[in-house]
């Protein structure tokens, strides 16, 4: 088979479409014949050395993926092959095989075009379980998405306001129509805007209840200073980088909470856990429409280094796709 290797840390380059391995299914998985993949801001890390794969994972990118079943490893129940899957990985998306533990497949939504079912699996997953485990996001509360344009923003504006919260989502202005169509009440320019006076301005002083933010260091004491009392901080990037001080006293004040999350090392179980509850609570709301996937575009596999550039540079809004077809 072929996949998208980087024999070197660099930049959009570094990808090169070549023959690899073909993989064999282990006990527990099924290898996906892949019909797309999606490229997320872990694929550019890795590209450029700084992300490597968990061990045992495939050495190419790619995080999600959407195919059919090809083959089926011992003890895997309830999947057969030739049928229409998604699937949660750990690597190896940007190929034309992968292999894939069962408890990180999920049927194609109902409705959804094969394709665009690449767009999910990450996305439902890292919003699903950190909007619901971990922040407890309610009915009636106030939810400010960092980066609202994004796979994970436009998808988190969604779920949010399915869940009946107010959204609010920073982004380039450029966006902010189709953010508002898919269902945030408030956007922010992030650029021109102060976000955190936005927030108190929407919420007549009070603050944002969740903060989905994938910025990390450089977003810190203004996403603590946004919240309202009782918030809670959700911090699932690190675009702005790693370290900042972190005012203890006014997390107090505010009897507020940070918690930071990574999906990609999780252990299987609670891969296969996560997925499990996307199944029963998300997927409903895709095949009801209140929850789709939003893809800018769809380019071949080979033009893995375009769809990078593309990613890097942010003008797109939700997913970039890369098929095998």
């Amino acid at each position: 088979m072929h996949a998208i290797t980087i024999p070197a840390p660099g930049g959009p380059d570094a990808l090169v479409w070549a023959e690899v391995p073909d993989p064999e299914p282990g006990a527990g998985e099924v290898v996906v014949e892949v019909t797309a993949s999606a490229v997320n801001r872990a694929d550019l890390l890795q590209r450029q050395g700084q992300y490597p794969p968990p061990p045992g994972a495939p050495a190419y990118p790619g995080l999600e993926c959407s195919g059919v079943i090809g083959a089926v490893g011992a003890g895997v129940t309830g999947w057969a092959v030739g049928q229409p899957v998604c699937a949660l990985l750990a690597g190896g998306g940007y190929a034309e095989r992968v292999a894939v533990p069962a408890g990180q497949l999920l049927p194609v939504p109902a409705g959804v075009d094969p394709v665009d079912a690449a767009a999910l699996p990450e996305v439902a997953c890292t919003v699903w379980s950190n909007l619901v485990r971990v922040a407890h996001l309610g009915k009636g509360e106030t939810l400010l998405v960092h980066g609202g344009g994004s796979g994970i923003g436009t998808f988190a504006v969604q779920f949010g306001a399915a869940l009946g919260a107010t959204v609010v989502a920073t982004a380039r202005s450029a966006k902010h129509d189709r953010l508002r169509e898919l269902g945030a009440a408030h956007t922010v320019d992030y650029r021109e805007q102060d976000f955190v006076a936005e927030v108190r301005r929407v919420t007549d002083g009070r603050g944002a209840d969740v903060i989905l933010d994938i910025m990390g260091a450089s977003y810190l004491g203004r996403n603590v200073a946004a919240l309202a009392d009782g918030g809670r901080l959700v911090v699932i990037g690190m675009q702005g980088g790693r370290k900042a001080e972190l005012d203890l006293g006014a997390l107090l004040a505010k009897r507020a909470s940070v918690a930071a999350t990574a999906l990609r090392s999780r252990p299987l179980a609670d891969k296969a856990d996560i997925v499990r509850g996307v199944r029963e609570q998300v997927w409903p709301l895709v095949e009801a429409g209140a929850v789709r996937p939003i893809v800018d575009r769809r380019l071949p596999m080979r033009e893995a280094a375009q769809a990078h550039r593309l990613v890097e540079s942010s003008d797109h809004v939700g997913k970039v796709l890369l098929t095998t077809g």
